[in-house]
């Protein structure tokens, strides 16, 4: 409970308050951008630099086997940041036909593994932008679908 006989903060000690909260929260969200970076920053030098692991391949079959479970004949089997391509993204959500020429990194090695693997097997292949934050292109989602 509140003493009676205490004096009450003044105003400026409010203001220091509330400058020391407001101060809190940017730092907090500053330290959360940077981490974001990294974040994308580590995932860009593994995307450009390292090659599709077993473990990724993996993930795709289980991808498309667990839709054919449940009824489907389509799965979004991979996703990246937009800025992996070389126009980033721009061809993909136009439906350029040359869309295949903007991949880099592993998201290039995935096509070319489609065309050497998937396509003689009768499999289809779409990229198309899967969100657009800030009404730009966010990610790209590789679609494989093994419909007629």
């Amino acid at each position: 409970m509140a003493n009676p006989a205490e004096t009450p903060p003044s105003a400026s000690q409010l203001r220091k308050m509330l400058l020391e909260q407001e101060l809190e929260k940017s730092n907090l969200y500053q330290k959360q951008q940077e981490a974001k970076k990294k974040e994308l920053a580590d995932f860009t030098a593994n995307f450009l630099r390292h090659h599709v692991t077993e473990n990724e391949i993996a993930t795709v079959r289980r991808l498309v086997m667990n839709a054919v479970r449940d009824g489907r004949l389509e799965a979004m089997v991979y996703s990246f940041p937009s800025e992996m391509c070389t126009d980033n993204g721009r061809a993909i959500n136009s439906n350029d036909p040359d869309w295949p020429q903007t991949l880099q990194g592993k998201a290039k090695e995935f096509y070319e593994r489609y065309q050497t693997f998937g396509k003689p097997q009768g499999y289809k292949l779409k990229a198309m932008i899967i969100n657009f934050p800030g009404g730009i292109p966010g990610d790209v989602g590789f679609f494989l679908n093994w419909g007629q």
